[in-house]
């Protein structure tokens, strides 16, 4: 009888914990961008197009991190079937003279490893292009990583850099990985990371004022009743090798000199 009575509460235990787990699982959210500095690719599973908002700001800043200290962008993304994602932003920014100028940049990645699933290990790999504050374009190679299980979100980028002209660095090489942790409900935090301009360690004469590195809290929330979900990220920024800045008008992240710096993001789903 004890025995029998042993087992009942211990299947009771377990159909509790699994009905419990199932209808934690039903009210989960993802965002479609988790980071601030990585980009994240989409599954069937995802929300299929999104748009955000972004804004930066910058201590002691000089360009190429937006004008004035200040960056703001405008992007949309989304799933386009068969493993494939499309990114697209627009950034603007106003000169000291107040005129508005403005910077595009488009990718398509694919996953080639995993992207069935949200949930699960994946890699991808695309190429897209992208047209700087002075007209200068680029063409763009970026792999993407993403591990994500209930609780954690892993994520990373490789991005390559050749813009086509000739008074340009040869290459630029942008890295930059993220974690974060849900702690409760549709409440995630953890830690972002970001290297620009690496190649400023091998190259003396490296266009965008030296490599720059930065390691920073990162907080993801998404309210279960609502459209907009909301990131934000930042901290010290070293300047780890120091250039003169010859290209000035490149799209960067982090700013030219060491310091502290913040960005923001609001999210909002079109499905």
């Amino acid at each position: 009888m004890k025995k029998q009575i042993i087992t009942f509460l211990i299947l009771a235990i377990i159909g509790i914990h699994v009905r419990t787990q199932a209808q934690e699982t039903n009210t989960i959210k993802y965002s479609p961008q988790p980071f601030l500095f990585s980009l994240t690719t989409l599954t069937p599973e995802d929300m299929k197009w999104s748009m955000d908002y972004s804004g930066s700001y910058g201590e002691r800043v000089q360009r190429p991190m937006g004008f004035d200290g200040v960056s703001q962008q405008l992007s949309v993304k989304g799933y386009l079937g068969k493993r494939y994602t499309l990114h697209a932003n627009v950034a603007v920014g106003i000169a000291e003279d107040n005129k508005a100028s403005s910077a595009q940049q488009a990718e398509v990645i694919r996953n080639f490893l995993g992207g069935n699933k949200y949930m699960g290990f994946r890699i991808g790999g695309g190429l897209g292009a992208r047209r700087d504050f002075s007209s200068d374009f680029s063409v763009l190679g970026r792999i993407t990583s993403e591990y994500m299980v209930s609780r954690w979100t892993l994520g990373g980028n490789a991005l390559l850099e050749k813009v086509l002209a000739g008074h340009h660095d040869a290459i630029d090489v942008l890295l930059s990985m993220g974690c974060h942790y849900r702690f409760t409900g549709n409440f995630y935090g953890g830690v972002e990371a970001i290297g620009e301009d690496l190649e400023g360690f091998w190259d003396k004469h490296e266009a965008e004022g030296g490599a720059k590195l930065m390691v920073g809290p990162s907080l993801n929330l998404m309210p279960s009743e609502s459209k907009f979900s909301f990131s934000v990220s930042g901290g010290p920024v070293i300047l780890a090798t120091k250039n003169e800045v010859t290209n000035p008008d490149a799209i960067r992240e982090l700013p030219s000199q060491s310091g502290l710096m913040i960005r923001g993001k609001i999210i909002f789903s079109l499905d």
